[in-house]
């Protein structure tokens, strides 16, 4: 395959950007990556290196008969380079995989900014290039310039809703002698730290939390939270018991202290494989940060916690893309404009991922005159574009993966070997596929 002399032009160096830029370079394409970093941060970033996690250091389940952990898989045996990185940078997480966070930034851009037919432009781009293939990945935090270059290309007003972000502590800060180390269920290392509470420290947190000041949003925007990452304080509203359910739910864990499951448990999961930093798992907040430092430091163990990163919220801008996007992530009234990650209408890390892999593999297929081939539906690759691509266009929002978005196995099939049947059939479907794509040579 032969280099073509115009290079392609992608927006945004997240993790999308930064992977469809990977599987280009792999085809021997040219590309220019743009990134507005450091001449501008959105309102959660803060580091000037490429690929940059915000929300979370965790790129959940790792295991194969999970619909992620398949995923993953996927994206390995399709040369990712976002997963090289998470494998090169892992810190103990039990069954997930967790990240360095600035490791795993450094190994992208490294690697990246290594290869010669790469060039990396810093600086805000304001408008989408008239001409030219171009594969717009800017996420969930995408500038309000660019966002209203592409409400006007699209012809409609973009959607958006709120993400909020999980506080990180400061691990000397932690009073350990009141936590305990453990894994649910003593699966695994014990690579979390649990914050035992009884049932009046439980129910005092949860009336102060659920009466917290938040940060006040612009009058004129309407919140919209996804359902897989609420505030804290909005699954608090619910309900007393909401929280013992959800993010702070103690099945699986005995305090070695009372030799009891405790009412409630809040984990703490480290940042880095010191254990200097640690994440608040499941504590996504909008609060202001003075009632962070009050209410979660009446967490067993937190009396005293330092704040490395508070927790904030966020606008999540993303395409109502049914109407707007074909099978291969081409805006439908212009070919030649790819759209990859968040912003397409997945949700999370690795879903981000799985679309710049996607982008790059069909731009680089539009160049060179070959047929672009959608993944089977049988993958998790294949079920992410068929989500992106129902007919209820007025309900649409974005998705994790999920096996439910999966074509259903045949036959009567015990629970518990579902996802393995599905791993299964997805690899040797994902194996087909990637014989009829044209085979590359990577960098």
């Amino acid at each position: 395959m032969t280099t073509l002399d115009a290079p392609i032009t992608i927006i945004g160096g997240g993790l999308a950007g930064c992977e469809a830029a990977w599987q280009l370079l792999r085809r021997r394409q040219r590309v220019r990556l743009c990134e507005m970093k450091p001449e501008r941060f959105s309102p959660a970033h803060t580091s000037p290196l490429l690929a940059e996690l915000v929300c979370s250091n965790s790129l959940r389940s790792n295991a194969l008969d999970n619909a992620v952990g398949l995923l993953k898989e996927e994206l390995r045996r399709m040369d990712s380079l976002i997963m090289a990185a998470a494998d090169a940078t892992a810190v103990p997480a039990g069954k997930a995989l967790a990240v360095d966070r600035r490791a795993f930034s450094r190994f992208v851009e490294e690697r990246l900014s290594a290869q010669p037919n790469m060039e990396l432009i810093r600086g805000e781009v304001e408008d989408i290039p008239a001409t030219g293939v171009t594969i717009v990945a800017t996420g969930p935090l995408t500038s309000d310039a660019l966002a209203g270059a592409i409400a006007s290309l699209t012809g409609s007003a973009h959607l958006y809703f709120y993400d909020a972000i999980s506080p990180i502590i400061e691990g000397e800060s932690i009073d350990k002698n009141r936590v305990f180390a453990a894994s649910r269920y003593g699966r695994g290392e014990a690579d979390y730290l649990n914050c035992p509470l009884d049932r009046k420290t439980f129910e005092d947190f949860w009336k102060a939390l659920k009466e917290a000041e938040e940060v006040p949003l612009h009058t004129f925007e309407e919140v919209k939270c996804f359902e897989g990452c609420l505030p804290v304080e909005v699954i608090a509203r619910r309900g007393v018991e909401t929280l013992a359910y959800g993010p702070m739910k103690p099945v699986g864990l005995i305090e070695p202290r009372t030799g009891r499951q405790p009412h409630a448990v809040v984990q703490l999961r480290r940042e880095d494989k010191e254990g200097i930093l640690y994440n608040i798992v499941g504590f996504q907040t909008k609060l202001t940060w003075p009632e962070q430092r009050r209410i979660f430091r009446m967490i067993p163990g937190l009396e005293n916690a330092e704040f490395a990163r508070y927790g904030s919220v966020h606008r999540n801008t993303f395409l109502n893309a049914p109407a707007l996007l074909t099978p291969f992530l081409q805006l439908r009234t212009r070919p030649e404009l790819f759209f990859a990650g968040q912003i397409t209408g997945v949700e999370g890390y690795i879903e981000s991922t799985a679309m710049g892999l996607l982008a790059g593999i069909n731009a680089a297929s539009l160049l060179g005159g070959r047929e672009m081939i959608p993944p089977p539906p049988e993958t998790a690759l294949g079920a992410l574009i068929g989500h992106l691509q129902r007919i209820d266009r007025k309900s649409f929002q974005p998705m994790n993966v999920a096996f439910g978005l999966f074509p259903t196995l045949s036959g009567r099939i015990r629970k518990k070997d579902r996802g393995t049947l599905y791993a299964r059939r997805a690899l040797a479907a994902l194996a087909n596929w990637q014989q009829q794509i044209e085979p590359s040579e990577g960098p």
